[in-house]
């Protein structure tokens, strides 16, 4: 059975809601951050700098919630070779430029509107990132959206349809399951 590893608050939940929406089975290890769980030499032989998520799989130990997700989308969700491509180019933005764009301070006032309109007008032409359909690319970007309300409590009324969105995606069970329930 796959197991992911995570801590209180941590990345682990973005990969906790995609494993629920595969429904997928799945043990989750809830290490203890404050006492130094995750730097322990057992959990290292998994990811040798102590950082969470992490997933063993049969043999696989793997890290990185990006990296993580992707797997899981070519493991068990079958995605052909243009799914995978468009998945990665959203799992990557959400990484490398919605998380600093929106979570790194001295970003966020120069990188919101460059990030927030384009989202808006792509949520008023579909109902998810990708198309109709939801996938990882939801996942990924929308884990974020959603940790805005969580974490920051900016005003995000100029983005009506990412508004409609963060709650389209944010009453999923497997969300609820999630990140929903580490509030």
């Amino acid at each position: 059975m796959l197991k992911l590893f995570g801590g209180a608050r941590s990345r682990a939940s973005i990969v906790q809601w995609y494993l629920e929406e595969l429904e997928i089975p799945y043990e989750f290890d809830l290490l203890d951050m404050q006492t130094g769980e995750h730097r322990q030499p057992e959990f290292c032989e998994i990811n040798p700098f102590g950082k969470v998520p992490a997933i063993v799989d049969g043999d696989l130990k793997l890290w990185e919630s990006g990296a993580i997700l992707l797997y899981l989308l070519d493991r068990y969700d079958n995605a052909d070779v243009n799914q995978r491509a468009i998945a990665a180019q959203w799992v990557l933005f959400a990484n490398a430029t919605l998380g600093p764009g929106i979570f790194v301070e001295t970003n966020r006032e120069r990188e919101m509107p460059r990030l927030m309109q384009p989202l808006d007008e792509i949520f008023g032409k579909r109902k998810f990132i990708a198309g109709d359909q939801f996938t990882v690319s939801d996942v990924a970007v929308g884990s974020l959206l959603a940790y805005i309300p969580l974490m920051l409590k900016l005003d995000l009324s100029e983005y009506p349809n990412v508004v409609s969105y963060m709650q389209r995606i944010t009453a999923r069970p497997a969300f609820q399951k999630s990140i929903g329930g580490r509030k």
